[in-house]
């Protein structure tokens, strides 16, 4: 296989995780539909017992283990996300449980960021404390300031950045410095950069978590999550995922795989679709903040500049005060923006959001409903004209 370590990017999405040589020349990596391994012999069989035991993880035993198209889809996105190896997940916030789980046991304390994913908050919520880990949430723009908020007993620390509902940006590799400087664990949900746009491990991090639902995928029709980690960090979370039971579906990876063949192209199209419909949602007197981290206006801007390569085409934006009915009139009749979750395929979406519900050390003050907009692949001038028709009948409506 061409070494492409020194490739683009661009380059590297298309040409990683694949081995034609080694494939009678197929272009794409094999399907393998696996549960039961066969071995030779009893020692060929105890030797990757010893080799699971020891954590290396080098060969293959049992499909939940992972087959030939998981470590093809590990190596493509370890490569793009410059790691050292990764672990293959059912969905995104299986691989945050398994990283969260593989560094925390009762009695340690973890802090975790204000602005995260609803689901990951509930987990430490429901799960985390009720096995004796305290958690404490901090705030987006803590940076350095978190050293402050660190006990004898912090084990982990978990970024993401921008936030999920109100995209607040993160300085990650202050964090990463104070972390690193006290041997506390550092975890980042990287789906919304996606490895194109940052890559966590480069500013200290030592995993870096991408639901591949979402960008990776860019089709909506599967579900997947991957864990990249350091050398130091691969086997705690490899032995916690695989304890855990977490693992994939060999046609999911493969279409995950399909999938990030195109997804520098994508991510170029959200980045410029979302910021072109950002700027519009500005103008608009029915609008009163748009919170996007790639314009110029944003707090977190100069953070996204510094580290990003570019946005996706998910942000949010708060209306000024308004009925529910309005609100109503204003979602409900989209012709391209349809109401639904998840986020980072094809198409576009909305759903409304409520911040102050998920907030703990941190306030949420609006005049009107917050709703989170995905920009996806549409003609730009259509997906306008598609919120312009529903700012007309939230103003109607009144």
């Amino acid at each position: 296989m061409t070494d492409i370590t020194g490739f683009k990017r661009d380059t590297q999405a298309l040409h990683a995780g694949r081995d034609p040589k080694n494939n009678f020349g197929v272009v794409n990596p094999p399907v393998y539909h696996c549960s039961t391994v066969l071995f030779d012999s009893v020692e060929a069989l105890l030797e990757t017992r010893r080799d699971r035991a020891s954590g290396a993880f080098e060969g293959f035993t049992y499909g939940r283990e992972g087959t030939v198209t998981t470590r093809a889809f590990e190596d493509a996105i370890t490569l793009l996300e410059g790691g050292y190896r990764a672990i293959t997940t059912s969905c995104g916030l299986g691989a945050i449980c398994a990283s969260l789980t593989a560094f925390l046991s009762a009695g340690d304390h973890l802090l975790i960021v204000d602005s995260l994913y609803g689901p990951a908050r509930d987990f430490c919520e429901s799960f985390l404390r009720k096995f004796g880990v305290d958690v404490t949430y901090y705030r987006p723009d803590v940076g350095a300031g978190i050293a402050e908020l660190f006990q004898p007993n912090t084990r982990v620390v978990y970024m993401e950045s921008p936030g999920s509902l109100t995209f607040e940006m993160t300085d990650v590799p202050a964090i990463a410095k104070e972390c690193r400087a006290r041997g506390i664990w550092t975890i980042f949900d990287n789906t919304w950069g996606s490895p194109i746009n940052f890559r966590p491990l480069e500013h200290g991090v030592d995993v870096s978590i991408n639901a591949a639902t979402k960008y990776i995928s860019g089709h909506s029709d599967l579900m997947l999550g991957i864990a990249v980690t350091t050398e130091d960090a691969f086997i705690p979370v490899k032995k916690t995922a695989s304890a855990s039971g977490y693992c994939a579906g060999p046609d999911d990876i493969y279409m995950a795989m399909r999938g990030l063949r195109t997804l520098p192209l994508r991510m170029k199209r959200h980045h410029a679709s979302g910021l072109a419909i950002a700027e519009w949602l500005q103008g608009r007197p029915e609008v009163h903040r748009v919170m996007h981290p790639a314009l110029p206006g944003d707090p977190g801007h100069a953070i996204w500049q510094r580290d990003y390569d570019g946005a996706s085409g998910l942000f949010g934006f708060v209306l000024e005060a308004c009925t529910d009915k309005q609100f109503g009139a204003f979602m409900d009749h989209m012709d391209l923006f349809k109401l639904g979750y998840s986020w980072g395929g094809y198409e576009s979406l909305v759903v409304p959001t409520y911040p102050n519900t998920l907030r703990s050390a941190t306030e949420w003050s609006a005049p009107g409903p917050a709703v989170r907009i995905h920009v996806g692949l549409e003609a730009v001038e259509d997906l306008i004209a598609d919120l312009e028709r529903g700012l007309a009948r939230l103003v109607a409506a009144a």
